[in-house]
């Protein structure tokens, strides 16, 4: 038996990867990319002691049999991540237009409306609830 077979054979039944075992994979490269500028030797074990907990806790995801629970914890990791992400590319949007573009509120409705760069007061029409309201941009 070749070795991808043999590889695929221990596999089997076993939970795999995922987006939180990812996640953790890259909290782990941060961390261990933040621990190189630590010169305090207390601090340095510390950090390793959690770069060697997340990958120790990576690697049991990966390997575990128990699939129920790990999908669990997985639908657990996204409904707080599928909170987050709105508001990141949200950020990312405003600084990547922060030259061109101004974002503001609906007053009714709370929509984030993204208007073109224009100083002075203006009237502006909510695409979503259809309000009317005036918006001073400086």
């Amino acid at each position: 038996m070749r070795f991808r077979e043999k590889i695929i054979a221990f596999m089997q039944g076993r939970y795999g990867t995922d987006r939180l075992t990812v996640a953790l994979v890259i909290l782990y490269a941060l961390i261990g990319f933040i621990r190189i500028f630590i010169r305090n030797r207390t601090a340095g074990y510390i950090i390793t002691a959690i770069m060697t907990f997340v990958a120790v806790y990576a690697l049991f995801r990966i390997f575990s049999r128990n699939i129920y629970k790990r999908q669990q914890e997985n639908a657990a990791f996204l409904r707080l991540t599928d909170k987050i992400t709105p508001h990141l590319i949200l950020f990312k949007d405003r600084l990547r237009d922060i030259k061109t573009k101004r974002y503001r509120r609906c007053p009714c409705c709370k929509n984030v409306l993204r208007l073109p760069y224009k100083r002075g007061k203006h009237n502006v029409k909510c695409p979503k609830c259809g309000k009317d309201f005036s918006v001073h941009i400086l």
